[in-house]
């Protein structure tokens, strides 16, 4: 009698057990959210001291990329906007000349008009004066509109020294955010060009867990909802609180990965989780989620 009421009570404390373990939600791993940073220029990688797995913080520099023949095209670029600049400072004292001209031919036409009118000058006399006035007027109208043009290259060429300076800008290589480097892709003295992958960097601080739920979980969730993330560790089950940033609107087969064969055919929807990971969170890593 002992003995069965000895066994009734294990099997009460272990459906007690079993009644009280939290059941699991969703299951995932944590992925990879990287950035690959590529190169803007083109050039020899003269420096890029980074390692994989070193953290780099935000706006560090990281590398550069030669700049010589840059900066000398600049020079000539500069060169010729000073030459530039010269023609039109010659260009606008010619103005100045005419306009002086043009003054004392108006105070001389005016004189000659009341003459005229006087019976003092001839008709011819006044039409010689009036013609010069038109005559100036005109070199003046031709002067500006040389003017305009030696501006428009100044313009073109004051362009192109910005487009120059950004390249020479673009040739320092910052690190957009801080993060861990993850892979390293060129090394130091390598030729790069506009596009050519450097090395790819994560914020490990705040990692994403891609996990899968089930259609009918779908009305317990939201965006924005916190839930409990539960990890493996050597002696009980790690927790950590997350937070919902995506839904998938699309149903997926569940990946062979997270179910066993019977259950990988089932529709679920992937959600993804933002974790502020304390250093123990790798990528790969199989989580648990639980919705509170």
């Amino acid at each position: 009698m002992k003995k069965i009421i000895y066994i009734l009570s294990i099997f009460a404390i272990t459906t007690a057990c079993e009644n009280n373990k939290k059941i699991v939600d969703a299951h995932g791993n944590f992925q990879s959210d990287a950035t690959t940073i590529s190169a803007e220029n083109m050039g020899k990688l003269l420096e890029f001291k980074i390692d994989e797995g070193t953290i780099i913080k935000k706006d560090e520099i990281v590398g550069l990329i030669d700049t010589t023949q840059l900066n000398l095209k600049k020079e000539q670029l500069k060169a010729s906007f000073i030459s530039i600049k010269s023609q039109s400072e010659s260009v606008m004292s010619q103005i100045d000349v005419l306009r002086e001209q043009l003054k004392v031919q108006k105070s001389n036409l005016k004189r000659i008009k009341k003459m005229y009118k006087e019976g003092s000058a001839t008709k011819k006399q006044l039409d010689d004066v009036q013609g010069q006035v038109n005559i100036t007027q005109q070199q003046i109208s031709s002067v500006k509109a040389q003017n305009a043009s030696v501006l428009s290259q100044s313009q073109s060429l004051n362009v192109q020294i910005k487009q120059i300076d950004d390249q020479i800008s673009k040739s320092v290589i910052r690190n957009p955010f801080s993060g861990t480097v993850l892979v390293k892709y060129a090394e130091q003295y390598e030729f790069v060009a506009p596009g050519k992958p450097l090395y790819q960097i994560q914020n490990m601080e705040l990692i994403k867990l891609k996990a899968y739920v089930t259609e009918p979980q779908l009305s317990e969730i939201k965006i924005g909802q916190k839930v409990k993330i539960g990890v493996d560790s050597t002696t009980e089950e790690k927790s950590i609180e997350g937070e919902i940033t995506w839904i998938s609107a699309n149903a997926e087969f569940t990946p062979k990965i997270i179910q066993t064969k019977d259950e990988r055919q089932n529709l679920v929807y992937a959600i993804k989780i933002d974790v502020k990971n304390d250093g123990s969170l790798k990528i790969g890593m199989p989580a648990s989620v639980y919705f509170e």
